[in-house]
């Protein structure tokens, strides 16, 4: 398995954490892989086989291009031949620019980008599928997005500042107090958040403070639950162990076991 980041232009930096490649050979019995939430949206290009997406146990084929939205759950998806994807990672809120359907409209589910972008979407799919080079895939996109961006500017400042803030705390603040340092009652944060993120301030908080105890789980070995609880700030070990089945649908314990490494690469990787 062959995994690649690489940086978006100076241009789109502010809404685009990165772009990703991954190519694996066929397997010989495909393995359900667990993807984690990590708050943000995705604009995936299958130049391989096409993935299976399991909802509510059943398999559906996922589109060869697609936007995906934000995930509240752990989601199952399995390789149906032989690995390719291309994918533009955006921040939490960096997709918002370029939506044309309400951004929890994708919440959940793969998105093709004929129906985000009509038959703009379908000629971008088409060159970008097109070459082979990751390089002029990723020029193919920027021109594409920069295009878009340079037509309306919808970033909702308030927001940004309220991410910003979360982040910086790692998901600790709650939305009492996160309204209070932003000026804007508590309604109208959540609101803007699910119009410009597709995620309540409360979930993304969830999420973010989840994926940083991830990272300590798979980088460390703990002896101990209640230690790792600690390390990542929350109130103990019960709430721990309740948010991190709620977004990956595991124990800790069974998650560091399963070692997930799709969960690593498709979501909350740099």
């Amino acid at each position: 398995m062959h995994y690649n980041t690489y940086d978006p232009s100076p241009e789109l930096n502010p809404v685009i954490k990165c772009y990703w490649t991954i190519d694996s050979p066929r397997e010989e019995t495909p393995q359900k892989q667990r993807i984690v939430p990590d708050g943000c949206m995705e604009m995936i290009f299958h130049y391989g086989d096409l993935y299976k997406q399991y909802i509510d146990g059943q398999g559906v084929i996922q589109p060869r291009a697609c936007v995906f939205g934000q995930l509240t759950a752990p989601l199952e998806i399995e390789p149906t031949g032989i690995t390719g994807i291309f994918s533009v990672r955006f921040h939490p809120e960096g997709f918002m620019p370029f939506a044309t359907i309400p951004i929890k409209a994708f919440e959940n589910k793969a998105v093709s980008l004929e129906t985000v972008f009509g038959e703009e979407g379908i000629q971008l799919e088409s060159r970008v599928l097109g070459t082979k080079n990751t390089e002029e895939k990723i020029k193919i996109v920027e021109a594409f997005l920069l295009d878009k961006l340079a037509h309306k500017d919808t970033r909702d400042r308030i927001v940004s500042a309220a991410l910003s803030t979360i982040l910086e705390g790692n998901g600790q603040l709650s939305v009492e107090e996160l309204s209070l340092q932003m000026s804007i009652n508590r309604r109208q944060l959540e609101r803007r958040f699910a119009d410009t993120i597709g995620l309540s301030p409360k979930q993304l908080s969830k999420i973010i403070r989840l994926q940083a105890a991830l990272k300590l789980l798979l980088s460390k070995q703990y002896n101990r639950l209640t230690d790792l609880a600690y390390e990542g700030d929350y109130y103990d070990q019960a709430h721990f162990i309740k948010d991190f089945k709620e977004f990956t649908g595991l124990s800790p314990k069974d998650f560091y076991n399963e070692n997930s490494k799709m969960s690593a690469l498709f979501h909350g990787s740099d």
